[in-house]
């Protein structure tokens, strides 16, 4: 504005930028009880006390249960089942007080959910908030026993001007219900959102913030979803809860091996039965694969639930140790189920499943294998042996090829053990059976 409408002048107008009051940066102190220095030998260490949450599948992946006080990270793409799980395993803790904050449905919609779950608890409370200081308040006033927050990217403090889902909202959120878990002893699940590239969405810290990271994986195609630690403070990282998405719910699957292995497989070329381990459990798992003449001038390498570049190795060394020419050859694989395997002890079973296609020569049905692949074609042991031939001889395989040399302290199988020290000894033995 040029001339002022009170007293006429001209150019006396100035401008003044008016700003808020920041928060202070102050920097307080988080610790929880007594922080100061102590000798090593004068910590009394006690046996954390784990709640159980009813679900064997999750108490197994986060190491028997959840530590009170604890903050865990649940992850997973846009409708693979999260919500679905926090409040399946909310609806199966009826002896205790738990609250579930969401920010993205209303309480309304919770309750259809609830009702589809089947499950009707008394001391479930549910709550449509996106303000984290509501959703102290409370749990102050309710004092559960866990707390559920779906999810970390709905919810927003006053603390920080920023708008939701920002990067300073996740980082100041996810520290504060850090702060309000430890001091209250009151466990936190927080639903959180990934990225196209498959990492959890927001800053990395938020990583390193929490106790323990889950990561829930599968194909919305395929009714089996798998469930990781990617990070846990309290227990193991390999190890893997399996359920299966149904109408009802998500059900856990306590025995993988006899819903991941194809009952019509017998005269079928292309597929091979593997061993595999994660974590502390063992189940066996179908290897398909095809093999056909290259249409184009490049031939494709497709790997569905499998390493790619690990499939190239093992390609290669078919090729270099064995003398199968594939060099023309298009090959696709797949693991069945929709599951994604990172043991290398399955290396043995892609191969033969290539071999198979590739000849077009069904395998015996009633042999299984195991044993990771080096690049001179040799047989390296596998770990947890023994556990994955009592998985084989209890679903009724007769016999199963282990690496030479790598002892087994077994006594009374049924099943016949194959030792053998090359990959090209493993393929006389299957064409041969």
């Amino acid at each position: 504005m040029g001339r002022c409408p009170v007293c006429g002048e001209w150019g006396t107008y100035e401008e003044v930028v008016e700003s808020r009051k920041t928060a202070s940066l102050k920097v307080e102190s988080r610790r929880v009880g007594d922080s100061k220095p102590m000798r090593l030998q004068e910590v009394v260490a006690t046996e954390e006390m784990r709640i159980d949450m009813h679900n064997g599948e999750l108490n197994r992946v986060l190491g028997g249960g959840l530590v009170p006080g604890s903050l865990v990270l649940l992850g997973g793409e846009p409708g693979i089942g999260k919500s679905t799980l926090a409040l399946q395993v909310l609806l199966q803790l009826k002896d205790h007080r738990t609250l579930y904050a969401s920010g993205e449905e209303s309480v309304r919609q919770l309750k259809l959910r609830a009702e589809r779950l089947a499950g009707r608890p008394e001391n479930l409370f549910i709550c449509s908030e996106t303000s984290l200081e509501r959703i102290f308040d409370y749990a102050t006033e309710l004092q559960p026993d866990l707390v559920v927050v779906d999810s970390i990217q709905t919810i927003g403090t006053e603390a920080i001007e920023s708008s939701v889902g920002s990067l300073s909202q996740v980082r100041e959120c996810a520290t504060r219900i850090l702060d309000f878990a430890k001091s209250r002893n009151i466990p936190f699940i927080i639903v959180g959102h990934i990225t196209k590239e498959g990492s959890l969405a927001g800053p990395k810290v938020l990583e390193h913030i929490v106790d323990t990271v889950l990561q829930f994986e599968g194909d919305q195609q395929h009714m089996y979803r798998v469930l990781r630690a990617q990070k846990n403070r309290f227990g193991s990282t390999s190890e893997i809860g399996i359920y299966e998405m149904r109408q009802d719910g998500l059900r856990e699957v306590t025995n993988p091996s006899e819903l991941l292995l194809s009952t019509a497989r017998e005269g079928l070329s292309g597929i091979a039965i593997s061993a595999a381990v994660e974590g502390m459990r063992p189940f066996l798992i179908e290897v398909q694969a095809l093999v056909s003449s290259a249409a184009y001038g490049t031939p494709q390498r497709s790997s569905t639930g499998f390493d790619g570049r690990r499939l190239n190795m093992l390609l290669a060394v078919l090729e270099k140790r064995v003398g199968f020419k594939l060099l023309q050859k298009d090959v696709f694989l797949n693991i069945a189920g929709g599951l994604r395997v990172n043991d290398p002890a399955i290396d043995l079973g892609v191969m033969a499943a290539v071999l198979s296609s590739n000849m077009d020569i069904a395998l015996d049905p009633d042999t299984c294998l195991t044993g990771e692949v080096g690049l001179a074609g040799e047989i390296r042991p596998v770990a947890r042996l023994e556990q994955r031939i009592r998985e084989a001889e209890k679903l009724g395989f007769r016999r199963i090829i282990i690496p030479a040399g790598q002892k087994v302290a077994l006594s009374g199988l049924k099943i016949e053990l194959l030792p053998v020290k090359r990959v090209a000894d493993a393929f006389r033995i299957l064409i041969k059976k």
